[in-house]
């Protein structure tokens, strides 16, 4: 997946004047997140009663250089798409990868930390928002093969 393609998706979720915003930024932090691979991704509308921000995103990376991997993308993207990055912490260890994006709030961790600090049971009577389907690892039409479409692994 190149950057050409990843830095076009994005700015078309952020520009699509029919997602009102910060959940455009939500949706495309997401759309970062599962086209890296990440697992068991959860945006919750915390806006009602959170002063902090009206959405958190939590997420699982596999590993320490995919957690890496995603934030790079993530905090460059949105740059790009003029988008104020508040806070980066936790890059170090990458076990629990907090960014701040003023109104939307991303938690990356590894699968550990995750269910240490368990942020899920806390906001589980918060609404989630649903991410679409074809968030998930996205191809640019132009690499998809015949080949690609007609193997049968299984």
């Amino acid at each position: 997946m190149g950057n050409a393609f990843i830095a076009k998706e994005v700015s078309k979720i952020i520009n699509d004047k029919s997602i009102e915003y910060p959940r455009n930024i939500a949706l495309a932090c997401s759309w970062i997140i599962a086209n890296f691979k990440g697992i068991n991704i959860k945006i919750f509308d915390v806006g009602e009663s959170s002063s902090l921000c009206d959405y958190n995103i939590i997420a699982t990376a596999t590993n320490v250089t995919q957690a890496r991997a995603i934030i790079h993308e993530m905090t460059s993207n949105l740059r790009d798409n003029k988008q104020n990055i508040m806070s980066l912490e936790g890059t170090s260890d990458a076990e629990w990868i907090l960014l701040d994006i003023a109104d939307v709030i991303v938690h990356l961790f590894q699968e550990t930390p995750r269910d240490v600090f368990d942020l899920d049971t806390l906001w589980k009577d918060y609404p989630q928002i649903t991410i679409p389907e074809e968030y998930y690892f996205s191809t640019p039409q132009t690499e998809v093969t015949k080949e690609d479409s007609t193997n049968n692994y299984f």
